[in-house]
């Protein structure tokens, strides 16, 4: 796709510099690993060219808007997306579809197409890895620094809570993802039941 890789380069920048520093979650790691996660759904889920270019963007610019904003943050990333696809004269039809994309990121998910599917399961992809509870606490501290929760106990019941309402989308995450999903309910429930927190 024209215009990609000066994009990337800008955007990565934008992430670099200006997102707060408290964001222990949705930093520019969490960016980049999103990237890499989703060449695996653009194989798994046989995606063509076109439709794999824009979901490079939307992935890659799915949390942009904290840099702006923490509330409302996906609003925030598809007018920086707007600005910086324009820059770099993407056409106007895959600019809206990649802010499409990144307000089916948005909590509740609710994705409308194969696309959007994979953009919401590509950015809770860690809800059914090994890496689970690392990427749990970096999530934790991230709310706690914005005074979001108290304490672990209050976390894991959330977590719980979501991860019970949580559904992945494609057939890859039900495949490799949901069953690890399944069993970080179980444990939490007994962490909860056995006062480990």
């Amino acid at each position: 796709m024209k215009g990609y890789k000066k994009l990337k380069k800008e955007v990565l920048n934008i992430l670099k510099t200006k997102l707060p520093e408290n964001l222990y979650y949705h930093g520019i790691d969490h960016t980049i690993e999103a990237l890499n996660v989703c060449e695996i759904y653009i194989s798994e889920e046989k995606i063509n060219n076109d439709d794999a270019d824009l979901l490079r963007v939307g992935v890659l610019m799915h949390d942009i808007g904290f840099t702006v904003s923490v509330e409302n943050h996906e609003l925030r990333g598809v007018e920086l997306a707007t600005i910086l696809m324009a820059k770099y004269k993407f056409v106007p039809h895959d600019i809206e579809k990649v802010t499409e994309l990144i307000m089916a990121t948005q909590i509740p998910q609710n994705p409308k197409n194969h696309l959007e599917e994979i953009i919401c399961d590509v950015d809770l992809d860690y809800l059914g890895r090994p890496d689970f509870y690392v990427i749990s606490d970096q999530l934790f501290n991230e709310l706690s620094a914005y005074d979001k929760i108290e304490n672990k106990l209050e976390w894991n019941k959330i977590q719980i809570k979501f991860l019970e309402s949580h559904k992945f989308h494609t057939d890859f995450a039900r495949k490799y993802r949901r069953p690890q999903k399944e069993k970080r309910i179980v444990e939490l429930k007994g962490l909860i039941k056995h006062n480990y927190f």
